[in-house]
Parts: C-alpha cells; structure tokens; sequence
C-alpha cells in the first residue's frame, strides 16, 4: 500500500462544494437566509460536517422547530446519511453540477425512507460496523478482533477530523493482503436504483488462478 500512496492520498482529498438552503416553507423570519456554503469531503458522512450548516439556519426558523433533528434532501429526494458524501453524489447528480445544491428541513422527518442520526456515535457505530463486515470478508476478522480501542479510536477519529495520516497508520492494517498477497474475499457493495445495495462473495483470484477484475464482478 505504501506504493500506493500518492493515490490514496488524492482519494482521500477529494472534496465536493455543496450549496446548502434553508427549505423557504421553514423561514419564520422577515429576511431568508443566505445559503451555506461548504466544501465537504467525499470520504466523510452529512453529519460529521453540518454542525455550522444547523448554526446558520436554525436561527430563522420558528422556535418549536430549533431542537429538530435537521435532514437534507436533495431534488425532492431525501439523502441517506449512513452513506458517504461522495457516494450520495455519485448515485444522485446526473449532470455533475457544482455546487451541489441540496434543501435543509427540521420538520416533517422521512422516517419511512431514512434513518434516524441522534449522535456523531451512531455515524461511528455504522462506520466501525462497516470496518468490521469488510475486515470479515477480507481477514475472517483477525485484523479488527486483535486491535486495541485506541486503534479503533484512531481510525475513527483520523475519519471525523479528515486527518489523512492518523487514518491511515492503522487503516494500512486492513488493507495488508497477508502472507499469500491476497485477501479472502474482496468486500464491496453495489448501489442501483432504489434497490438495497448488492453483495456476494468475490475472491480476488479465480480457482485458475487468474485475477479477478471489476468487469468479472458486475
């Protein structure tokens, strides 16, 4: 992986500029706010970055409103916060515009299509569940079981304060294929439509011993 650097490093640093606007329906005041813009990382979740998005607007709506879970949506269509921000814009904008122009509401919550985010730790239990079912596929678990809190500490953290380099130093652990240079199994998801994401189980080398490519797996 260490080869590999220069490009997890421009991954990593891919941001999106987002434009956000206050619902007009919502304004309970005599002036609309001014929408918020933010430039996000692709690698991150909605709710580990609205803390000033929710400053800004929540003080020109109604009172019984402030205390409000907020939630986005984006062309009518609710966004799902336990997906990263990169995916959601890929699976949503069509035309690649910039920036990306999604609504803030604190009323009327979908909760038959989203899910609800009371805490930036329920965005870590989701984001170390995914850690662990990948760590599953790729290690039988080996590599997620034998590592302390503080690792895991880290890895979340180096995540929620977009800090390549205290990510990394243990994220490089789930990434090393082994003694045999391959993973078990390769853990991906795939997105389509508004079907549930797909999963199977995908070795990185056929039993030929030929190597798998993405073209094989879709």
């Amino acid at each position: 992986m260490a080869s590999d650097r220069e490009v997890l490093r421009e991954v990593w640093d891919g941001k999106l500029p987002v434009c956000f606007t206050l619902l007009a329906d919502q304004v309970s005041t005599v002036g609309e706010p001014d929408p918020y813009y933010l430039m996000v990382p692709r690698m991150s979740y909605f709710p580990l970055v609205l803390e000033k998005v929710k400053k800004h607007f929540v003080k020109f709506i109604d009172t019984q409103y402030q205390d409000n879970e907020m939630w986005l949506d984006y062309n009518g269509t609710p966004l799902k916060w336990h997906y990263p921000i990169g995916l959601l814009y890929d699976f949503h904008v069509t035309d690649n515009q910039l920036p990306w122009n999604i609504t803030v509401h604190f009323d009327k919550f979908p909760a038959n299509e989203i899910l609800h985010c009371p805490s930036r730790e329920a965005v870590e239990s989701h984001f170390m569940s995914c850690i662990k079912e990948a760590d599953v596929l790729k290690h039988r678990s080996q590599i997620v079981s034998n590592m302390q809190k503080k690792e895991h500490n880290q890895l979340w953290l180096g995540l929620q304060n977009d800090k390549f380099d205290q990510f990394w130093v243990i994220n490089k652990k789930l990434m090393d294929p082994g003694e045999n240079g391959n993973f078990k199994h390769i853990p991906f998801r795939c997105y389509q439509g508004d079907l549930p994401f797909s999963q199977c189980l995908v070795k990185p080398v056929k039993s030929e011993g030929i190597s798998n490519t993405l073209q094989n797996l879709l």
